[in-house]
């Protein structure tokens, strides 16, 4: 005797009476057709639209595109929006959150699907895509931990005068001419002392020996005459 077992019917999702499906733009009767063009042209450049193309086509065979209004979504979008430009980061924390979890769900079946593999093409395969949904939850708390705290960002002062000069914890380098200079005296070994004038006594000193004694010489025989 066979027992037949029953389906049990899916619940359906609560849904409103009529979701609206497509973008709606506030037209004025007062409006004109440059005007008209125009909102239809921010909305089409619109972030909040960009976002809900995307959701919409993740969502259409999962059973809520059906149940959702296109305006109140795209609404959510900028509210969220409004909330970071106010400085309020707790929306994008917990998506970043849930997205590594997500992540790391994703790494733990793929890395469960490689080793019950017995081909080695399947295995690297498998194991190849686990280890990058692995990197990518790694970014993704990196990323979340850098919001949580920022970097602090040290900047050097530069102060320009008459030549290249660069301040560092408040001590002014010295200027490259200056470094130049220095380092000739140094590899000459010289000082910025006076050196002695020894010209004057130099040229007293300059007479020839040889010829003052000859001088002499003549001296004598002159008187002799």
């Amino acid at each position: 005797m066979t027992t037949m077992t029953t389906k049990k019917a899916r619940p359906k999702p609560i849904k409103p009476a009529s979701p609206r499906k497509s973008p709606q733009i506030e037209i004025l009767p007062t409006d004109s057709e440059e005007v008209i063009a125009s909102k239809y042209a921010s909305m089409v450049a619109s972030p909040e639209l960009a976002a809900y193309r995307v959701i919409n086509g993740a969502e259409i065979k999962s059973g809520i595109g059906d149940a959702l209004d296109v305006p109140a979504l795209m609404d959510q979008l900028r509210e969220q929006a409004a909330a970071v430009r106010g400085g309020n980061m707790g929306n994008p924390e917990a998506m970043l959150m849930n997205q590594a979890t997500a992540l790391q769900s994703l790494f733990a079946r793929l890395a469960e699907r490689g080793m019950g593999c017995e081909n080695a093409v399947a295995f690297e395969t498998n194991m190849r895509i686990a280890l990058r949904a692995q990197s990518q939850c790694r970014a993704t708390l990196e990323t979340l931990a850098a919001i949580k705290n920022p970097p602090i960002v040290y900047a050097r002062q530069a102060n320009v005068t008459t030549g290249p000069q660069q301040i560092n914890n408040g001590t002014a380098a010295p200027s490259r001419a200056l470094e130049k200079e220095i380092e000739q005296i140094q590899l000459s070994g010289g000082t910025h002392e006076l050196l002695p004038d020894n010209r004057a006594s130099g040229n007293a000193s300059r007479v020839n020996p040889a010829l003052e004694t000859l001088g002499e010489i003549d001296r004598a025989e002159d008187d002799g005459r």
